[in-house]
């Protein structure tokens, strides 16, 4: 049975720093993505970063490039998500999704397994 559960979200301040974790179960390591996404309040679920599960290959959208980094640890079949210098707009839901097959763009209509989500929240 496929299975994603995020956790590590919390309310930080400005400047501060977060690493989220999404535990995976049930997918494979080959030709298998894991993506991060948020959603804000009132606003369309967005992309975050993906990363190949066998390749490690990363991807960046770029409104977070230089400050999130995406990272696996394949033992514990897990990705992470760390997240630092966060801003007020960096406040959302943050959800892990998988994908598998070939790679496809990091937008919500592509990625079809989806966790529950994690609440980030950044004051200032």
């Amino acid at each position: 049975q496929v299975q994603l559960v995020e956790s590590g979200g919390g309310s930080v301040q400005a400047g501060g720093s977060l690493r989220l974790s999404c535990a995976a179960s049930g997918l494979p390591y080959t030709n298998t993505y894991i993506g991060w996404f948020r959603q804000a309040l009132g606003k369309e679920r967005e992309g975050v970063a993906h990363i190949g599960r066998s390749s490690g290959r990363t991807y960046y959208n770029d409104f977070v490039k230089g400050r999130f980094t995406i990272s696996q640890d394949n033992a514990k079949n897990t990705v992470y998500l760390q997240m630092k210098s966060l801003k007020p707009e960096d406040t959302a839901t943050y959800f892990c999704a998988a994908r598998t097959g070939s790679w496809a763009p990091l937008v919500p209509v592509h990625w079809n397994i989806w966790g529950q989500g994690t609440q980030v929240t950044v004051s200032s």
